[in-house]
């Protein structure tokens, strides 16, 4: 049976992922105008970006143009010239991965398939890629949308573990416990609402329950705001939801599912293995300059950190380096139970020569630790990564064995940040996930510091601007290739009118949290400024004035004004926003029916104000806005998160279909009616929504310098640096 691509249905908010900016429309920074390239599926459409759209469209074009028709047996000499595959795969592997699919090579293919076949080649490339040793690799795995099978003992232990903690949920009590042998468990998720309170599990607080539609039966728009809350929140608490949308997890689909539930689930288990939860990890290493490596480690990283510095302790002369082949004969589990765990312990785990009966007392010893049986002595011999990993988390959580050392611990706290630099961090760690690059980012401060990072993120939000051939990829040895990154992520920054007043790739490379803090926020706001002036000049067929923060101030407004609201935003720092009732208003304005005020407080005390601000997030994930603020960055009135809010609610409301009523001519009557523009190849493309037509641009705020919530990044330390060469 061929290999083809079985692709998706979605809607069309589904592509939508506001700040992750990769995901959707782009173009270059000086481009003369925007053409946009439309497909008719929408899931296809969502997986490329426009610049890659237009790459490819033009290859395929090529061909057409000189042979009058495009192949499958075309297909690996265009593919092999690709960056994404010539170092990858010679043109005959190519070949061969396209006969196994196709059955006949001069079959006539067109846009679309030759899409799907590009995809499928990208699937087996990350199949072939070894990946960077220090990416999450739970969190990177890829959920394609080839045949996968179903591994029923992960089921299994997911199954057990949603059984344990939703148990007493008062919704979700009457359906549990689930049959792991069944498919009650993607039944069970079709609507939503399990996959939304194993989040909150996973990280509590992160979803407003009262946003999460919960009625016996849900019409099919409840369903799909329940799986829309539910991806915008599994990307805010840092899961990676490659290849997946609504119309996925409307369906079950049983792979996609058991990829998900593993990612939340691990991040679960994984939460506390990090300086600020349990300072105590600091008892793992020596120095600072160990500590500053053990805060830039991953989650597993961190736990096989852990479970070496007792093994080591305990005698046991080997190293474990991965949950799988090294843990498979049950001797490093049986030495760390009995150094954890010595009241427990005895001889005979490591006196049996039987990896199967060792392992079965290993889990006999860990469950005296009351350690949840997620895992069987098979899963152990066989080595299964994600349950032994699990596994060894849990362990941790029981009982991790680390001292309290005031003097270590004390120099732990030094080393974590404060609450606004770790909320800002948190923000722009998530985000950056969520573009889809290659690097994984655990801690900005530390993973940015070789430039890679920043110049991935980079090429992502502006196409071309990197130049790879100055690059140096991780592992970066010499200290000076760091610098080079980093002085062409300035000097790139500097061309996209950032302001860095006397910054050099160096500061970056030494750590400078302030002025990391300040470029990404630079780097945010021109990526949705970006993606509002891309979403207007596509609609109107030509190139646009920038987007200005006063532009989306008066939107905002103006919106809730038509709604026949009375409050106003003075500004991004107006303190009366803390209340959130604003922000309730404007959503409101662009979905009347996804604000249910009967649930909304005064905000008067802070206790309701907190109230609101987590309802009005969750709301706005629920329409599809992807944000990354906590609550208490509108109760204060963090005019950065604050701006942002509203340029996603603006984004999103703007691509919603146009109503007669918002399309009125006499609003804005100085903006000039605008035709839809023709597509690479005289494709026809849909209107967007008329809003975009009549956005009001207040011609004098656009000429303007950019207002306050554009940082001046100044190097204080070091007025007299001049930027190094690239």
């Amino acid at each position: 049976m061929s290999e083809k691509l079985c692709l998706k249905r979605t809607t069309f908010s589904d592509s939508i992922s506001v700040l992750g900016v990769g995901e959707f429309a782009q173009t270059k920074v000086k481009m003369s105008s925007f053409v946009g390239v439309l497909v008719s599926d929408p899931w296809l459409q969502s997986q490329f970006t426009q610049v890659e759209l237009r790459t490819l469209k033009s290859k395929y074009v090529s061909v057409r143009t000189q042979s009058g028709r495009v192949t499958v047996g075309d297909l690996p000499s265009i593919f092999v010239k690709l960056k994404a595959f010539t170092e990858m795969f010679k043109e005959d592997e190519i070949r061969a991965i396209l006969e196994a699919s196709y059955k006949d090579m001069d079959e006539e293919i067109d846009f679309e398939s030759f899409l799907r076949a590009y995809i499928n080649l990208q699937s087996r490339a990350t199949a072939k890629s070894p990946g960077s040793k220090n990416s999450s690799s739970f969190l990177k795995a890829t959920t394609t949308t080839v045949h996968h099978s179903i591994n029923e003992s992960e089921k299994a232990s997911y199954v057990a573990h949603i059984n344990s903690y939703l148990a007493e949920d008062p919704f979700l009590k009457k359906y549990l416990p689930l049959d792991p042998s069944t498919n009650a468990l993607f039944d069970l998720a079709k609507d939503g609402v399990l996959l939304c309170k194993l989040i909150n599990v996973a990280v509590p607080g992160t979803i407003d329950e009262r946003a999460i539609n919960t009625k016996k039966v849900l019409n099919p728009w409840e369903r799909n705001e329940n799986h829309t809350l539910c991806l915008n929140s599994a990307k805010a608490i840092g899961c990676t939801v490659v290849n997946i949308g609504t119309q996925d997890l409307i369906e079950g689909r049983p792979h996609l599912l058991l990829g998900l539930i593993s990612q939340i689930i691990k991040i679960q288990l994984l939460a506390d293995l990090n300086l600020k939860k349990t300072p105590q990890l600091v008892e793992l290493v020596d120095d600072s300059k160990d500590v500053e490596e053990l805060l830039g480690l991953p989650p597993e990283k961190v736990l096989l950190k852990w479970m070496n510095f007792h093994l080591k302790k305990a005698g046991y002369e080997k190293q474990v380096t991965n949950f799988s082949s090294d843990v498979k004969d049950g001797e490093a589990y049986a030495f760390l139970l009995n150094t954890l765990a010595p009241e427990h312990s005895g001889p005979a785990a490591l006196d049996t020569k039987d990896p199967t009966e060792r392992a079965n007392m290993v889990l006999a010893h860990a469950e005296k630790l009351d350690c949840k049986r997620y895992l069987t002595p098979k899963d152990i011999v066989e080595g299964s990564p994600n349950l032994n990993l699990a596994f060894v988390a849990q362990i941790f959580q029981h009982r991790n064995g680390l001292t309290v050392d005031t003097k270590k611990m004390s120099f732990a706290e030094m080393m974590t940040d404060d609450a606004q630099t770790s909320r800002e961090e948190r923000c722009f760690r998530l985000w950056i996930n969520s573009l889809g690059i290659a690097t994984y980012v655990n801690n900005v401060f530390e993973d940015i510091r070789n430039g890679w990072v920043l110049l991935e993120v980079l090429d992502k939000v502006s196409p071309e601007s990197v130049n790879w051939k100055q690059a140096s990829k991780p592992p970066i040895k010499m200290p000076f290739r760091k610098v080079e990154n980093c002085n062409q992520v300035v000097k790139i920054g500097k061309q996209l009118n950032f302001s860095l007043v006397n910054v050099a790739g160096n500061d970056i490379v030494q750590g400078n949290k302030k002025l990391i803090l300040a470029f990404l926020w630079q780097l945010m706001r021109f990526t949705m400024l970006q993606l509002l002036k891309n979403l207007r000049s596509h609609s109107q067929g030509k190139k646009g004035k920038e987007i200005t923060d006063t532009d989306i101030l008066n939107w905002a407004n103006n919106k809730v004004k038509k709604a026949g609201r009375t409050s106003q935003m003075e500004s991004f720092r107006d303190k009366n926003l803390s209340n959130g009732i604003f922000f309730l208003e404007l959503l409101s304005a662009v979905e009347p029916r996804v604000v249910n005020w009967s649930v909304v407080t005064k905000g008067e005390t802070e206790e309701d104000k907190k109230l609101n601000a987590t309802y009005i997030i969750s709301v706005a994930r629920k329409l599809g806005c992807s944000i990354f603020l906590l609550p208490e960055e509108i109760i204060e009135v963090n005019q950065k998160m604050i701006l942002i809010l509203t340029a996603s609610i603006m984004y999103w409301s703007l691509q919603q279909p146009a109503e007669e009523s918002e399309s009125s001519p006499a609003e804005d009557s100085n903006i000039p009616d605008a035709s839809p523009a023709a597509s690479v190849d005289g494709e026809s493309e849909t209107p967007l929504d008329g809003e975009v037509y009549n956005l009001a641009i207040n011609d004098a705020a656009s000429d303007t310098t950019p207002s306050d919530t554009t940082p001046e990044v100044e190097n204080e330390e070091s007025p007299d640096k001049v930027e190094g060469k690239d």
